[in-house]
């Protein structure tokens, strides 16, 4: 049994990828979360969109944290569903999707890992939660109502829950937000290519991208983020990087 437990949500590309091929654990069994299957990680089939499919997810942490004693155990929540429209315009079942996938998928799926969780925490094993925010949650971008707001929700339910461990004391999760700035991910390109029209940080997202200026490579990212876990000190979210292309 490996001594290190890492889901990744999204490890297929992205952050997610560069989160798994730069974990600073080097006995860790990583697990990937995501539509796609992962070339070399065990994949386990999640699209945020279909809550469906959440239910495998939920298993593998139920049965896989009931009998893990090893020294961590880690779930890196950080798949999104991409979508890029005005509030009232485009597809009303594009909506509602993206309203499942980035508001209520990183609720629903935190609470099952903690909940999950306890035999391991009971057994001593280092429980850690990361959700990946975003500069969203506190800037507005038009075209991103749903990801704010979906993010903004989430940084409010790690600063809760956080209090509500620390209510309950004894054995606990650590659990963080994580902002990791503007990284070079497909994503990012995809903003970038979007008509102005539409997203209108696109102009900026592509000046970024093109000259490098306050753009980071997404292993160096990885890389930060891992250095800063498990978190210290009382704040809930942590914050890496600019933002670009704010209003």
């Amino acid at each position: 049994m490996a001594d290190t437990l890492v889901w990744i949500s999204g490890a297929t590309s992205g952050i997610g990828a560069a989160m798994a091929r730069t974990c600073p654990h080097a006995d860790a069994e990583i697990v990937n979360l995501s539509r796609r299957r992962h070339p070399e990680l065990r994949s386990i089939p999640l699209d945020l969109t279909d809550p469906g499919t959440w239910d495998a997810t939920v298993d593998d942490f139920t049965a896989r944290l009931a009998a893990f004693r090893g020294t961590r155990a880690i779930f890196v929540h950080n798949a999104f569903h991409y979508r890029r429209a005005f509030a009232g315009e485009g597809d009303p079942a594009e909506q509602r999707a993206e309203v499942t996938a980035n508001v209520v998928a990183p609720l629903v799926l935190g609470d099952a890992f903690l909940r999950a969780a306890q035999p391991a925490l009971e057994a001593g094993v280092e429980v850690g939660l990361v959700q990946m925010s975003s500069g969203a949650a506190k800037l507005a971008y038009p075209g991103l109502a749903v990801y704010g707001a979906g993010k903004a929700a989430m940084e409010q339910w790690v600063r809760t829950v956080r209090m509500e461990r620390t209510h309950r004391g004894g054995a606990a999760p650590w659990v963080i937000a994580v902002r990791p700035g503007f990284v070079d991910t497909p994503a990012s390109h995809k903003d970038a290519a979007q008509p102005a029209a539409d997203f209108p940080a696109a102009p900026a997202l592509a000046e970024s991208l093109a000259t490098g200026v306050g753009v980071l490579d997404p292993d160096v990212a990885a890389r930060e983020i891992w250095a800063a876990l498990p978190p210290t000190g009382e704040r809930s979210v942590l914050f890496f990087g600019e933002a670009v292309g704010a209003s």
